[in-house]
């Protein structure tokens, strides 16, 4: 009888299980469906969250304020490069730039406050590492903070290229200049050859994978944040010419045979530069590698008269036309490299500085043909322009890792 009665209850449950299992089926399918229309910077692992917040602050849109737009800063900063004035130099939608902001789905990204950021980063050493992209954030966050604060001292800490101390505040703010990280420089094939020689290399530049340029060597005891970034001068084949100035790269002092490609010693000096600087910092030191800038050439690359004279910003299809891995486009650079950086990064105690999307989006905010340039400047940015907001995100960032 005990046995006909948990038989029966068996049987009566069964549709229900059928209906709960149907229902799990249906959801892990929509979860699965989502992921493929997913975006493809998401799905390239190049979205990055901010530590301690629920915020995706790299998930968002631009949106144009109505109104007039007061710049952050003076055009006439003394220390805005001459070509990214975009003001001085007349582009057309100089001022139009300053409209607009970034607004993260989910949360709000505030402008970054001189005056707050000042009193919170007092006694503190911030240092930007790289090339002039690096200095291109370096000198938008100075002319920032110099509008609310004039007593500057002028130098060059820990051989930096140039660097602010913010006296009423002991705060220092510096840019170190390297391009590629690590030390390098011209090589020439020897009279009496080597294991390069043997392969038919008669001129190059050497890259030392494990040794850091020494413009930059005395930052990491130096600073207590440290902002770096590198990855445009890989690819430039105007320096590093694969078959008139190729890169050959040594490590330990010794050539690497049979030589390897420039991808892979991207990988191999952001290993090495990352354990060098975990090294030579504090445990306390803010580590902060920011994602790949990128280009916005149209109709040929930055030699091939491609240009950038788009007055407002991408839709998401027209990023995805620009930016896609998969169409080859001229563009791709910046998702190229953050997949070097990101697969360097996993597993250090470096945090990512995520501005890739963001920036995307922005063709219309570079000097261009402003400043009346051989080749239209489609790579750097607009000062007062897109960095400022690249600042806001590392405020944003900065008080997240702090609280």
């Amino acid at each position: 009888m005990a046995a006909r009665d948990l038989a029966r209850r068996r049987a009566s449950s069964f549709p229900y299980l059928v209906t709960i299992l149907a229902l799990v089926s249906l959801i892990l399918l929509f979860s699965a469906f989502r992921s493929s229309l997913a975006p493809q910077y998401h799905t390239a692992g190049l979205l990055h969250p901010s530590p301690g917040s629920s915020c995706n602050y790299s998930d968002g849109s631009w949106i144009r304020d109505l109104g007039p737009a007061p710049p952050r800063y003076d055009h006439r900063c003394k220390e805005i490069f001459k070509g990214w004035n975009c003001i001085s130099n007349r582009k057309s939608n100089a001022l139009d730039l300053l409209r607009w902001r970034w607004q993260p789905s989910h949360c709000d990204l505030p402008p970054l406050d001189p005056l707050r950021f000042l009193r919170r980063y007092r006694n503190k050493n911030i240092g930007f590492v790289g090339d002039s992209l690096n200095r291109n954030m370096f000198v938008s966050l100075v002319c920032m903070l110099s509008r609310v604060s004039g007593d500057v001292k002028k130098w060059r800490p820990a051989g930096a290229d140039r660097g602010f101390t913010f006296l009423s505040y002991n705060l220092t703010v510096a840019y170190h200049r390297t391009n590629l990280l690590v030390r390098y420089g011209r090589w020439s094939a020897n009279a009496n050859g080597g294991v390069l020689e043997s392969l038919g290399y008669k001129q190059g530049y050497r890259v030392d994978v494990d040794v850091p340029e020494q413009t930059w060597a005395e930052a990491p005891g130096f600073h207590d944040i440290l902002i770096f970034n590198t990855g445009h001068w890989w690819g430039a084949p105007a320096k590093f010419d694969p078959i008139q100035s190729p890169m050959l790269f040594f490590h330990k002092g010794m050539p690497l045979s049979p030589p390897i490609l420039p991808e892979d010693g991207l990988d191999m000096a952001l290993k090495h530069m990352m354990l060098y600087v975990e090294k030579t910092s504090r445990i306390d030191t803010i580590k902060i590698f920011r994602s790949q800038s990128p280009r916005h050439f149209e109709g040929g690359d930055w030699n091939e008269g491609g240009s950038c004279r788009r007055t407002e910003p991408l839709l998401p299809e027209q990023v995805e036309e620009l930016f896609s891995l998969e169409k080859n486009g001229t563009n791709t650079e910046d998702r190229l490299v953050n997949r070097h950086l990101y697969k360097a990064l996993k597993g250090s105690r470096f945090q990512v500085l995520d501005i890739t999307h963001m920036s995307e989006f922005r063709a219309d905010a570079h000097p261009s043909t402003a400043g009346g340039k051989k080749h239209e400047d489609c790579m750097h940015w607009c000062l007062p322009g897109l960095t400022d907001s690249w600042n806001d995100l590392l405020v944003a960032y900065l008080d997240n890792w702090k609280n």
